[in-house]
């Protein structure tokens, strides 16, 4: 059968190229990710697209997407002829393959019909190409008043992520954080004000396609609300079942960095699932937590994600604490400290509804928290959680948004309730760009506000150059003794992309209370370093 369809492929391929006709392809991708300036969309592969090109949503006659950076499998673009994009929207991307030699066509042809080897040495090189992304930037934020002493930091951030270094089994990758805080007075001497954060650093090696071993600082987003890890993880997929063990260490609760006196370890199982029309991923874990060699915390953990037809979304998690111990009694008494289900509907590319509910204690570390365990526990409440939220865009240029929020515990203590509105212009009439006007209205046990904001932003120079104005009003009015008062906020935002590698911005804010004027201006420089190697 697959000699059928190599053969068949072969007589297509030799008679386009005798008759000079061009061949029409068709990539179809996914809006994972949006912000304000950009949107992230994902394909199989990348290969055939390049930076420049122009993206099509399915459905719309027009471009409306043009390629700033890319990876393997995902694009960064930004909005072109006023389109309107929402999360999940299908991308097509168009190509033109014209054959040019017999020779080359041949070429192309023999590996396919070679079947069963070739496929294992495909398979053996897409597994450990190299693939090499970095992100380095420096950013200044300065805050200037003409009652309030003036502050200024400088932030650094580096990333690397390093797959199959020198198309080997090993990957690497980090993320590195420097803040410097330049403090005036008096108290400029007795204040830390550099500040080195090392979130994630770690090696991989492949041992095969199934199995994986890390070492060093590591979030497992199979075990996610675990945090960061510093020690050794191993995977291992049987199918599409797999298992996974992870021994190391809490980073420290101060300064996040390494603390030997916490050692962990745990294990878990899950089952991924994934076709066309249906993705799943569901983990089941355990873990205990030490402090100086005793136990703080013995917990189980449930995590499920799951994906309908690119219609519905589920994402749920939870956390069973199984061990307590108070006045040095030890029980296995079961608490459940998380739990967090969310749910996203897409009814149709103009309507998408989402639900979320969630309820959490707070976490008590047996041996860390000893001192207080017994006021922890009779302050046991757990603080809970509603959210929904539905976006609806009745127009091509129009879209709007609402979202109704509630916090609220068993003593009636910490409620809140919190709405939100946008309404979205895509398209502003004769002067072009986007406008946006959103209000939010929150109301506590000790404050009530509300705040209302209008932003307008235009892309120029072929997109090189973004540019936003906004105005943000706010008002709070406090259920204590406690003046209300008001604040307007002026701000204007440049972005300038000098080509797929650097980005420059600015950013200035003007803000006014009675007599009292602030000023922020913050400025960022980005570089993205890219590599790719073939064997």
């Amino acid at each position: 059968m697959k000699s059928k369809y190599a053969f068949i492929l072969f007589i297509m391929t030799i008679t386009n190229s005798l008759f000079g006709q061009k061949t029409d392809f068709v990539i179809e991708g996914k809006v994972t990710f949006m912000t304000s300036k950009n949107v992230y969309v994902k394909f199989e592969s990348t290969k055939k697209i390049k930076v420049g090109d122009s993206l099509w949503v399915s459905n719309i006659s027009t471009p409306c997407l043009l390629v700033k950076n890319k990876s393997s499998n995902s694009v960064v673009c930004s909005i072109i002829n006023d389109c309107v994009i929402n999360k999940d929207d299908i991308i097509i991307y168009n190509y033109v393959i014209i054959p040019e030699k017999t020779e080359t066509i041949e070429e192309e042809i023999i590996p396919v019909v070679d079947s069963t080897l070739s496929n294992n040495l495909n398979k053996k090189e897409v597994s450990y190409l190299e693939n090499i992304k970095a992100r380095l930037s420096v950013a200044s934020y300065s805050y200037l008043s003409n009652i309030r002493d003036d502050r200024h930091s400088l932030m650094t951030r580096f990333s690397f992520t390093g797959n199959h270094i020198n198309n080997s089994k090993f990957s690497v990758e980090t993320y590195l954080n420097y803040r410097k805080n330049f403090i005036s007075g008096d108290r400029s001497n007795t204040v830390k004000s550099s500040f080195f954060n090392v979130y994630n650093l770690a090696i991989k090696y492949d041992i095969d396609t199934t199995f994986s071993v890390t070492a060093g600082r590591k979030i497992n987003y199979k075990t996610s609300s675990l945090g960061a890890i510093d020690g050794l993880q191993a995977e291992k997929y049987f199918g599409k079942n797999y298992v996974g063990v992870l021994v190391g260490f809490r980073p420290d609760f101060i300064d996040y960095g390494f603390n030997s006196d916490l050692f962990q370890y745990g294990a878990y199982i899950g089952r991924q699932t994934e076709s066309k029309n249906f993705y799943s991923q569901t983990t089941l874990g355990f873990i205990e937590q030490t402090n100086s060699g005793e136990t703080d915390r013995r917990y189980v953990y449930f995590q499920h994600s799951s994906r309908l037809f690119s219609k519905l979304n589920l994402f749920s998690s939870m956390e069973l604490d199984i061990y307590s111990k108070v006045d040095d009694v030890e029980t296995n008494d079961v608490r459940l400290t998380n739990l967090y289900v969310s749910a996203r509907y897409r009814f149709s590319r103009k309507v998408n509804l989402s639900l979320s509910y969630d309820s959490r204690k707070r976490i008590i570390y047996y041996e860390t928290l000893q001192s207080i365990i017994e006021r922890l526990l009779d302050e046991d409440l757990a603080r809970q959680g509603l959210r929904a939220r539905i976006n609806v865009r009745p127009w091509k240029n129009i879209s709007t948004g609402l979202s109704y929020s509630k916090r609220f515990q068993n003593d009636t203590e910490n409620k809140s309730d919190n709405i939100y509105a946008y309404l979205n212009l895509s398209k502003v009439p004769r002067i072009g760009g986007r406008v946006t006007v959103s209000y939010n209205m929150n109301s506590s046990n000790y404050l009530d506000s509300n705040i209302a904001s209008i932003r307008y932003s235009r892309p120029f120079f072929d997109q090189r150059l973004n540019a936003d104005i906004y105005y943000r009003f706010v008002n709070y009015e406090y259920v204590r003794n406690i003046p209300n008062f008001s604040q307007n906020y002026f701000g204007a935002y440049l972005s300038y992309y000098l080509d797929r590698t650097l980005t420059i911005s600015l950013s200035g804010e003007y803000s006014s209370y009675d007599l009292e004027n602030n000023y922020r201006i913050n400025t960022r420089i980005i570089k993205r370093f890219y590599r790719k190697r073939k064997k």
